[in-house]
């Protein structure tokens, strides 16, 4: 049986768990795009505080893609794993070549969702890093590497529902990791949704239009 109808009602049951985050001028609420976007503009509208996304792009082995040797992201940051690097013999240049064509990637994609705005700073602000689910976690595990280097004062993770070991593993890296279901077995973040459609680049860009507008007083 799932336990949302959808993202929509998924980012609202999390930023009900949320509150003492809300109307602080310290916060700063970052999607993991795309399925993360509709979530995050739940919780970015309940505690009154601003929402962009966090574009994350891995970076994968020659021959072995889905086999991470690190991971890029926004804010120009670069995260390597130094025991995949080593333990393949990948060379600098190898991984500046791969580094580059998802650079390429990644900027697109910033400039999709974000236009020509930077990222909003991070350093000494409480971020709450937004996601719609947590499977393996990679993506989410970069995602919090990458935004250490920016030097957040709290760095919160918060997803609807994530693999139990998953979230066991990932807390000890984040200031508070707020999960609403860690159900065993997982089966995989879509089971828990009635609707879990692909969410479309359309629908991303239009959140965060809507969620950068003054809101009626």
């Amino acid at each position: 049986m799932s336990a949302f109808h959808d993202r929509t009602q998924a980012g609202r049951l999390l930023a009900a768990q949320l509150t003492p985050y809300a109307q602080r001028d310290d916060v700063l609420v970052l999607a993991l795009p795309r399925g993360g976007v509709p979530v995050a503009y739940e919780v970015a509208r309940a505690l009154d505080a601003p929402l962009d996304v966090y574009v994350v792009r891995k970076l994968g082995v020659p021959g072995q893609e889905e086999l991470a040797l690190g991971a890029i992201a926004s804010g120009g940051v670069r995260v390597l794993n130094p025991d995949v690097v080593s333990a393949l013999r990948i060379s600098e240049a190898e991984i500046d070549a791969i580094t580059a064509r998802e650079q390429a990637e990644l900027e697109r994609r910033e400039r999709l969702y974000r236009g020509d705005r930077a990222l909003p700073a991070v350093s000494e602000r409480t971020v709450i890093l937004v996601d719609d689910g947590l499977a393996t976690g990679a993506t989410m595990r970069a995602a919090v590497q990458a935004l250490r280097q920016l030097r957040p004062r709290r760095l919160v993770v918060a997803v609807p529902t994530g693999a139990p070991e998953t979230c066991a593993d990932l807390e000890r890296e984040v200031d508070q990791l707020l999960c609403l279901i860690s159900p065993e077995p997982f089966y995989g973040v879509g089971f828990w949704y009635d609707h879990f459609t692909q969410t479309p680049d359309t629908e991303v860009t239009r959140l965060l239009r809507e969620a950068a507008s003054p809101r009626p007083q």
